[in-house]
């Protein structure tokens, strides 16, 4: 926390807003917008809600196709499922990580030789890293397909001057406990058709007609963010500069330190963007560098050192087998290369020096003793 989370909920609770309506919900929105630059925003109850609502704003419904980023945690994808829509997973590329403008083709022009071209595209943008968004969204314009931007752990990065989250027909950010600032839970949808997002306001407070009585005639959703966190996120929207910038910096120092290990290769910076580095997160050959991800990951775990694979592509997960997806290339699986390679390192805000310090010796330490196993094989 920030330090002035306490103005904001004291004033809900002296003002007795307390519901999901409020004045710190209507200025967090304004904020938000302002700060991406987009029109309006719509304060919800995490990201995945936000997801939910672009879908249904764009009425993809059952036997409707959603293409959507593989490498990604399953909020992405989950919200099609929702809608009763079939996902179809697009492989990452090695340049950011994120979906392949060349997978991305394939699928379209598959589905185009169908007849039958997606509701959607949900374009994630992993670890803080934006995509390569003019290609994704020639492409999707090029077949008029919407975009929804899922900018979850992105917030505070930008692609060429403009924000993350602002390139799609809707873009989302999470303030999940875990993201670089948090509302404890809760997201944020964002987009320039304020028609849209007045609709998207009526769907998620479910669907209430405008009547003396209750009347629906709609279904809608319990999707609103309470007054109080609202203004949690208000006080951390303050500071986001301020993360931005120790994420860099704690990014900054493993390079320095690791980066001349053999077989470390860090999550690239695409030209002309600039990450927030939400997480640190890298790949490891385990030819050149003598250790695995797992000798690793159990070496930090045995230090109390908490560290996580890359996420698991969705197009691996059991509750989407037989699921279609398409690969970077014809040999080039890219997101299952990473998440059999990849390891992310602790990067919150508040990692002191000496904490990272330690980090650092024990992978260190970890190389070392497997290059020396190594050597004697």
């Amino acid at each position: 926390m920030s330090g002035d989370e306490l103005r904001y909920i004291k004033e809900a609770f002296d003002t007795n807003w307390i519901a999901p309506l409020g004045p710190n919900v209507d200025e967090f929105e304004k904020e938000i917008a302002e700060y991406v630059g987009a029109n309006e925003a719509v304060a919800v109850s995490s990201g995945t809600a936000a997801i939910h609502l672009a879908l249904s704003l764009l009425n993809v419904k059952k036997g409707d196709k959603v293409f959507c980023s593989s490498l990604t945690f399953i909020a992405s994808a989950n919200p099609i499922i929702y809608q009763g829509a079939e996902p179809v997973f697009i492989d990452s590329e090695p340049v950011t990580w994120n979906m392949s403008p060349d997978a991305l083709e394939k699928a379209f022009k598959d589905a185009s030789d169908e007849g039958n071209l997606p509701k959607a595209v949900i374009v994630v943008n992993l670890y803080g890293q934006s995509a390569k968004m003019d290609e994704i969204t020639s492409i999707c314009d090029h077949y008029n397909v919407p975009m929804i931007e899922d900018a979850a752990e992105s917030i505070g990065s930008t692609y060429k001057g403009k924000a993350s989250g602002t390139f799609g027909q809707f873009g989302i950010y999470s303030f999940n406990g875990n993201k670089i600032i948090t509302t404890s839970s809760g997201g944020m949808l964002i987009s320039n058709d304020t028609g849209a997002l007045k609709k998207a306001r009526f769907l998620a407070t479910q669907a209430r007609d405008p009547a003396p009585h209750y009347q629906h005639s709609n279904i809608g959703f319990n999707y609103r963010m309470s007054n109080i966190l609202a203004g949690v996120g208000r006080a951390q929207l303050r500071v986001l500069d301020e993360r931005v910038k120790a994420r860099r910096n704690i990014f900054n120092r493993y390079y320095q330190e690791l980066a001349n290990l053999p077989g470390f290769y860090f999550m690239p910076e695409l030209e002309n963007t600039f990450s927030n580095r939400w997480l640190t997160a890298l790949t490891i050959n385990e030819e050149e560098a003598g250790v695995s991800v797992g000798e690793l990951l159990k070496a930090l775990t045995e230090e109390n050192i908490e560290a996580r694979p890359v996420w698991k592509p969705l197009h691996m997960q059991p509750i989407f087998q037989g699921v279609k997806y398409y690969p970077h290339g014809e040999n080039e699986n890219i997101s299952e290369y990473l998440f059999i390679n990849g390891i992310c390192l602790p990067s919150g805000s508040n990692l002191n020096e000496d904490d990272q310090t330690r980090i650092i010796n024990c992978i260190k330490d970890t190389v070392s003793i497997g290059n020396e196993r190594k050597r004697y094989v």
